[in-house]
């Protein structure tokens, strides 16, 4: 029997169990610390004015685990480079900005000397006119050639939004340049009819990945007189270029600077990203290209307060009578609409378009009953939104109209949303990186602000609210990913040769694993070669042939069937467990029950409605192994790497009261089978290990599914992924090893670098997941270590002390790393199991 874990989903219900709250403060990670006070304005609360009115007395106050007061910061000023136009500095000092800081010279420098350059400092520290600055000299000094178009600049963004907030910026600077700079935003919500003028005279046209992909490098004849004159390219908040994601752009700025080549441009790549480690390592494997770094932050700061807030338990009992804790979701609408009755300007990001969507709608409601006028100052903001929708809650914010907005991470990124007294963060993001760039979206313009990481119930939330050094004291993850992934390069191999057919002095640029690849291209009648060049065969788009985040199929459409409106759009892959039959659907505060998914026309049909509950999908997963990578001893125990095939299938869904978590019942669902071959880290235990763990074949399968649920909700830790980018299977005997075996695999084809970055960690990894189980002060198992609202067996089988004594013997035979923490832990293994043998009752 196999037990489960799988990627995507909602994890709202996860977290421990009280402990006193903590009330010192602990050192702080490189670039967030300072060394100078500075005034807060009169007219505003302090930072920890406001976190006191959030918890006025013992019931709130007890809920903070731990407070973190990072102290303001003084900037260091510099001088623009001397090869700097003067008008462009003039345009700068008529914003008010008379000189730059330390960084931002220093970047431009770099880009005026040809250098490709990465600027790895925190949020609001002006990251955007260090490249601005040296693109708009550029570009000024191109409009007096006397030939031709003259210089031309790319800048591309994660999000549509965050490039149409660049754009209004571009203008904005550069208004006293005149129509030397012709700034334009090329994307899918582009009117046809400016699109051909925006080829033939933009000078800076500002996209996304997916455009370019799609649109621009399929089409470059078009775009020849563009490309030619390519000066530089502007990648925005690079960190977010990760794991599948980042690979595949990572190969679509490969197939731009060979198109570029083709047109006689070498263009240099500016590079903007949060702080993040090694950010040199991470843009030269974006770019394939060598990148100086910038990482000194020399921009000032505001004072932050950052408090961990864990949520109370409740009187009720959830599987198996463990102890059920309030939810992140309604924690934060509780905070969301205290912030907005006092006039705090709050966002509020959730993990989840439904988590969004139901804190906008509690923190509504509660508001409505103080004052109606209020309600309308409280609005969701997330993906799947039509483009009119998302412009005017855009606006909306920027204005001052919204008070408060609960948004996913597609607000993370840089747009301008100066003004803001507070960020909540309703369960960690994933990475540290993220959570500092959440945080950071607060206290612009140098103002102090606050930020809250509200725990969800969940292990590793549970532990980073009582283990604060794990955000505080540690440097932020490095980027994952993995351009060579088969998965990723093939269908760019073929959208490059029907861009231009490829020839052997491109297989560098693409990468090593490309010459094994082409074979197997021309094999399956994707590619043909003639002498010396690869063509495309086919008449459909090359292009199309892959979808760049992952999504894998046309997105689903959400239709209200009265009226045939439609409400947005879901991605193909998650469609089978958000948009099934019978789901509960939040839309602009609005509730809809889906009625039908039409999986053939990508459709999903729902009528307004207003149940009590919230859904959640189940599935089940089979896995067997492909090819074993590394094998290396763990004692008795191996610990591998390597490809393996999982077979998924959501089977049914939850309905959960929305407020408690609380079961009301089951639905079957008959939906088909997807197959996943992807990355998997996996580790075995023999019986001789299980002898000394005292792990009898009754508690065998609750022992491991226990480890597993725990250790995947541990490895954001250690991996730049989030919770729903990776699953993952237990099973007392698989018919592959031949031994009891946890797997734990990336959520996507081919994967990600996720389960390669666990087994390179492994010892860490599962210390800390050893260590997060027994820490939580419950008996048997529950959402704060052991448990998963989202398991495909219902929790059923799982075995906390036997999950304990498995992960402690099968770190007695673990290779040793350099990490004096994990030393320490496993050193108290002995000691903590003595204690345990005292007070255990065998299951």
């Amino acid at each position: 029997m196999a037990f489960n874990h799988l990627p995507a989903g909602v994890h709202d219900a996860l977290a421990p169990l009280s402990v006193t709250p903590v009330t010192h403060s602990v050192p702080m990670a490189k670039n967030h610390r300072s060394d100078r006070p500075s005034a807060q304005p009169a007219s505003r609360l302090s930072p920890g004015q406001i976190l006191d009115r959030l918890a006025p007395g013992p019931s709130r106050a007890s809920r903070i685990t731990h407070t973190e007061h990072v102290p303001p910061r003084a900037g260091r000023h510099a001088v623009w480079p001397d090869r700097i136009r003067s008008e462009v500095i003039a345009a700068v000092q008529a914003c008010g900005i008379e000189h730059p800081w330390a960084h931002q010279a220093a970047a431009a420098e770099h880009a005026l000397d040809g250098e490709s350059v990465v600027v790895a400092t925190g949020t609001a520290s002006g990251k955007s006119l260090a490249y601005l600055v040296p693109v708009l000299s550029a570009l000024l000094d191109g409009s007096q050639a006397p030939n031709g178009r003259g210089a031309t600049a790319l800048y591309l963004a994660p999000t549509k939004a965050l490039a149409a907030d660049q754009c209004r910026s571009v203008k904005e600077l550069s208004q006293p340049l005149g129509t030397a700079v012709r700034p334009a935003v090329y994307d899918g919500d582009t009117p046809v009819e400016a699109r051909e003028w925006i080829r033939q005279y933009a000078n800076y046209v500002l996209t996304n990945p997916d455009m370019l992909h799609r649109g621009i490098l399929p089409s470059h004849p078009r775009w020849s007189s563009f490309l030619k004159s390519l000066k530089y390219v502007v990648i925005d908040e690079c960190h977010t270029y990760r794991g599948v994601f980042g690979s595949h752009v990572a190969q679509v700025l490969r197939r731009l600077r060979r198109l570029c080549a083709r047109y006689g441009a070498s263009p240099v790549f500016l590079l903007a990203s949060a702080t993040a480690a090694e950010p040199s390592v991470a843009a030269g494997r974006l770019t394939g290209l060598p990148v100086v770094e910038v990482a000194d932050d020399a921009s000032p700061r505001g004072e932050l307060v950052f408090a961990l807030w864990e949520p109370p338990l409740t009187e009720m009992r959830g599987e198996k009578g463990a102890p059920v804790r309030r939810t992140a979701t309604a924690e934060t609408a509780d905070l969301l609409t205290d912030l907005a009755v006092q006039g705090v300007r709050t966002v509020a990001f959730v993990r989840s378009r439904r988590g969004a969507e139901l804190i906008s709608l509690i923190a509504q409601e509660r508001l409505a009953e103080i004052d109606r006028s209020l309600a309308r100052r409280v609005a969701a903001y997330r993906g799947g939104y039509l483009p009119e929708e998302r412009r005017a809650l855009e606006q909306a914010l920027h204005s001052g109209e919204l008070l408060g907005l609960a948004a996913t991470t597609a607000l993370e990124l840089g747009i301008d949303v100066s003004g803001l007294d507070a960020v909540l963060i309703a369960g960690y993001p994933g990475t540290r990186a993220s959570l500092w760039q959440q945080a950071g979206r607060a206290g612009r313009s140098g103002q102090g602000a606050l930020a809250v990481l509200i725990a969800r119930d969940d292990p590793l939330d549970t532990f980073l609210v009582h283990h604060p050094e794990a955000l505080f004291d540690r440097p932020v993850e490095s980027t994952v990913l993995d351009p060579d992934n088969p998965y990723v390069l093939a269908p760019h191999l073929c959208a490059a040769a029907a861009e231009l057919p490829l020839t052997e002095a491109d297989l560098a640029l693409f990468g090593p694993e490309t010459e094994a690849l082409l074979p197997q291209l021309e094999a399956a009648k994707l590619l043909r070669r003639r002498t010396k060049a690869w063509h495309w065969t086919r008449r459909e788009r090359a292009a199309d042939l892959t979808d760049i985040r992952g999504g894998g199929g046309r997105p689903v459409q959400i239709v209200e069937s009265g009226t045939g409106r439609l409400l947005g759009t879901v991605d193909e892959g998650a469609a089978h467990s958000t948009v099934h039959e019978g789901a509960v659907h939040l839309h602009q505060g609005r509730t809809y029950l889906v009625r039908s998914l039409d999986l053939e026309d990508s459709a999903a049909l729902v009528e307004e409605a207003n149940p009590p509950y919230s859904t959640v999908a189940r599935d089940t997963t089979a896995i067997a192994v492909l090819e074993t990578d590394v094998e290396i001893p763990w004692g008795d125990g191996r610990l591998c790497y390597g490809s393996v095939e999982v077979t998924n299938q959501v089977v049914s869904f939850l309905r959960r009261r929305v407020i408690t978590g609380e079961v009301l019942g089951e639905s079957k669902l008959d939906l088909p089978p997807r197959t996943l071959r992807t990355r998997a880290v996996w580790w075995t235990v023999t019986e001789a290990q299980l002898d000394a763990a005292r792990i009898n074949p009754e508690i065998l399968g609750g022992a491991l599914h226990a480890a597993e649920h725990a250790s995947i909700g541990m490895l954001p830790l250690f991996a730049t992924c989030d919770r729903w980018d990776i699953g993952g299977v237990s099973i007392p005997l698989h018919p592959d090893t031949l031994l009891p075996t946890v797997f734990v695999y990336d959520g996507h084809p081919g994967g990600a670098g996720f389960a390669e970055r666990a087994f390179h960690t492994a010892r860490s990894w599962l210390t800390a997941t050893r260590e997060a189980i027994a820490s939580c002060e419950c008996e048997a198992g529950c959402p704060s270590c052991i448990q998963s609202p989202k398991c495909g067996n219902g929790n059923d089988p799982l075995h906390k002390r036997g999950a304990i004594r498995l992960l402690t013997e099968l770190l007695r035979g673990a290779p040793e790393e350099n990490d004096d923490a994990v030393v320490e832990a496993v050193a108290t293994v002995d000691a903590e199991e003595s204690e345990e043998r005292g007070k255990e009752v065998e299951g």
